[in-house]
């Protein structure tokens, strides 16, 4: 039996379909969306609602079970969910590695971030082998999967089998395209003008699915890995999704000064109005960021593995969009 949490999540979904694909029997958590219609008849796979902050959910989600994709996690770059992001990020980890090494759990992949490699000042390569430093750029959501990647690291001390995974921006195809980075296929639909100067890395989701899974078939235990396709420009990628949907590219460059203006006025707005924000300091400062990813690792682990170029995904998600709006 293999143990999903966040199952009904965008990359989670994903990973429940190749895992039901390649014949697993499937337990998929989820608590607060749940899973689409196109889902729920998958073979295999039985969803089930679960609290991850209750460890007696916990425990009783992980009966039986011999591997865990621990998929689950708040994200958002709001300042008024920083509490709940911060809580549920490091302690359902924590309830999760918990479990796992008292039922003996073959093995866990934990899924973070590129995120929790933090963001110093400078443009310098990072690797796995990245330190946390403290900076004006890393996010609260940075910081979360940071102190959950403890808990794992603190599991693997304690004798659990682990492997975390680090993935750039994750594209592809969404069944919410309002949320995450779904969210910018909508954006470059719109036509929206602007265009930041930042760089970053991006990946596919179905990459990132099989990728997991793969090391989780392997005997590789203790390890974490950037996922990432390649490094570039949100000019780039915006224009490539406008292109791929037959809109017209961004084609006014959006300076650091008006970036930071307008996160102002978004808080501002929030504040008189009580609307939700578009843009926040964290996202504002990041898509001026420039960020290179090195992904040379993986490939002494999975020699075989060849990413999906970002230029097939954007093709990829702009079809599904197209069909989304019809």
């Amino acid at each position: 039996m293999i143990l999903v949490t966040g199952a009904s999540g965008f990359l989670g979904r994903h990973l429940v379909r190749l895992l039901s694909a390649q014949g697993h029997t499937v337990r998929a958590l989820y608590h607060s969306n749940p899973p689409a219609d196109d889902m729920i008849n998958l073979p295999r796979v039985s969803w089930q609602r679960y609290d991850l902050l209750d460890i007696y959910d916990v425990e009783a989600a992980m009966q039986g079970v011999t591997d865990l994709y621990h998929c689950a996690a708040v994200v958002s770059f709001h300042p008024q969910d920083k509490e709940r992001m911060l809580h549920f990020n490091v302690e359902s980890t924590a309830n999760i590695v918990n479990q796992a090494i008292e039922q003996g759990i073959r093995k866990l992949a934990y899924i973070s971030s590129i995120a929790s490699l933090g963001r110093s000042e400078g443009s310098k390569e990072i690797t796995e082998e990245e330190q946390w430093e403290e900076s004006k750029y890393n996010s609260v959501y940075s910081y979360s999967k940071h102190s959950a990647e403890l808990e794992v690291w603190r599991g693997q001390a304690e004798g659990l089998d682990a492997v975390i995974v680090n993935p750039a921006v994750i594209l592809g195809e969404s069944h919410q395209w309002d949320d995450g980075s779904a969210r910018l296929m909508k954006v470059a639909y719109q036509e929206f003008p602007f265009y930041t100067t930042g760089i970053n890395g991006w990946v596919d989701v179905q990459d990132v699915a099989s990728i997991t899974y793969q090391l989780m078939q392997s005997p590789v235990s203790g390890e974490r890995f950037i996922l990432c396709e390649g490094n570039h420009s949100y000019q780039h990628i915006f224009t490539r999704m406008a292109n791929a949907l037959g809109k017209k590219p961004p084609r006014i460059k959006a300076t650091w000064w008006m970036t930071e203006l307008v996160w102002r006025w978004e808080m501002l707005k929030h504040r008189i109005t009580g609307k939700k924000i578009t843009i926040t300091k964290e996202t504002a400062r990041t898509a001026q960021k420039q960020n290179f990813y090195n992904n040379t690792k993986l490939s002494a682990y999975l020699p075989h593995f060849a990413y999906t170029p970002i230029q097939h995904t954007i093709e990829r998600m702009a079809k599904a969009y197209l069909a989304h709006k019809s």
